[in-house]
């Protein structure tokens, strides 16, 4: 009899720090209302000729360690390559041992605001961001901008009772009871019934009720291609990234 798949959760509660630049700050008054549904995977299927999540947004670890903060951030990676043609793919050794090196060589878990500033700070699977703004996670119309322009939002969460069993089931996340653990996952589309997040080798659908009672904190982040010509129109990522130099000197 083959044993059932494990999972591990392993993100802190939300760090908080004044001086996280706030994505509502940077938005044009001009900026449309966001489409009915976005799915950033789409792009990437057509642009990688490969439309196997299993294969592209592999488990990384996140299986027998606490490690979905860097999973999160492997898997955002790939997505934003995967937006201009490139196939990248981080390899789980380089997962885990980011990890690990992130908690001095323990199973800990991470803060997930920790992970983004060393990620601003140091190149990621190839990848390199420019800055990133904490998103209101109470704001849906400013989390479907953000996963439109962005490519995505990376976020953590409140583990709900059935998590597991709904992951397991392939039925989308609802709302329920609250458990002490935390998750990092990277959304990558919405709808009018809830978004789409990539998580534990898979996609995995979760209702809005679900993104109201358990998100705890949301970010946008701005990768290298922000520096080029027509990047997130209706959003100031110049200013962002000079704002983000500032506060951090």
């Amino acid at each position: 009899m083959q044993a059932m798949q494990t999972y591990r959760f392993g993100k802190h509660p939300p760090k908080r720090d004044y001086r996280t630049l706030r994505f509502q700050d940077y938005l044009s008054p001009t900026l449309p209302p966001p489409e009915p549904a976005h799915n950033v995977l789409a792009a990437v299927y057509a642009n990688l000729r490969n439309a196997d999540p299993t294969k592209l947004f592999p488990l990384d670890g996140n299986d027998t360690l606490g490690d979905c903060t860097i999973a999160a951030v492997a898997h955002a990676s790939t997505a934003y390559h995967a937006l201009i043609g490139r196939k990248t793919i981080m390899p789980r050794a380089e997962v885990v041992k980011l990890y690990l090196h992130l908690t001095g060589g323990i199973d800990s878990g991470l803060n997930e605001l920790d992970v983004l500033n060393y990620w601003r700070k140091h190149p990621v699977a190839g990848s390199e961001i420019l800055a990133f703004a904490g998103v209101d996670p109470r704001n849906h119309t400013h989390v479907k901008q953000a996963i439109t322009l962005f490519g995505g939002v990376y976020l953590g969460f409140q583990v709900q009772r059935d998590c597991l069993q709904e992951f397991d089931a392939r039925t989308p996340w609802t709302a329920g009871p609250l458990t002490p653990d935390g998750h990092a996952v990277f959304a990558i589309g919405y709808d009018r019934t809830g978004v789409t997040v990539l998580t534990w080798g898979n996609t995995q659908a979760a209702t809005w009720g679900w993104w109201d009672e358990c998100v705890d904190e949301a970010y946008a982040i701005l990768p290298l291609e922000a520096k080029e010509p027509g990047f997130a129109p209706g959003f100031s990522s110049a200013q962002l990234a000079a704002d983000l130099t500032a506060v951090a000197s």
